[in-house]
């Protein structure tokens, strides 16, 4: 959910995954599908919203991935609800975005954003950055039990990006749907 340009979905392709990408941005889409097409890989991309695409497809992923755009919707509970609608029973759903604090703040708007322009100012809200106790819940009223939550860390310079044990400005969620 959120595939943008495809780079996760080309990962997870790479190692024999059967992937479906979706994302509202067509020239993200457009991107994703030639870029594959480039690499030889095979990955199903769509231009859909994530509750349409439940719609359609309920319980037909073993594994969905939500990652770096909850923070970006205006309404990411309802992304949470047609993710846990799409996992098969026992599937798996990770999240990772922003959390909502002042040394997120300060890295992912200032940083990023203003001083080493690594992305356009304006790109993301502080307000609508999710603590993990807001994303815990909203998973679990969806029906998913939370089975993990870590830090990811971006070194700008190095390029380099990371799991930690500090969820204090980016992290990621491991949850899972209940078997039956």
């Amino acid at each position: 959910i959120g595939c943008g340009g495809g780079l996760v979905c080309e990962a997870l392709a790479q190692r024999d995954a059967i992937v479906t990408g979706i994302d509202l941005g067509r020239t993200a889409i457009e991107v994703a599908e030639l870029h594959a097409l480039e690499s030889g890989l095979k990955i199903s991309y769509g231009c859909e919203a994530a509750e349409a695409h439940a719609d359609a497809h309920a319980g037909s992923y073993d594994i969905v991935t939500c990652l770096e755009m909850l923070e970006h919707v205006p309404d990411p509970t309802s992304v949470i609800q047609a993710a846990t609608r799409l996992v098969k029973p026992g599937g798996e759903v990770f999240f990772s975005t922003i959390n909502r604090t002042p040394k997120a703040y300060a890295l992912a708007i200032v940083g990023a954003e203003y001083v080493m322009k690594l992305l356009t100012p304006g790109t993301h809200t502080y307000e609508r950055f999710i603590k993990p106790s807001e994303l815990s819940r909203w998973s679990r009223d969806a029906g998913l039990e939370v089975l993990d939550i870590v830090g990811i860390e971006y070194q700008p310079f190095t390029k380099v990006c990371r799991i930690s044990r500090d969820p204090s400005v980016n992290y990621l969620m491991h949850t899972a749907r209940a078997s039956s």
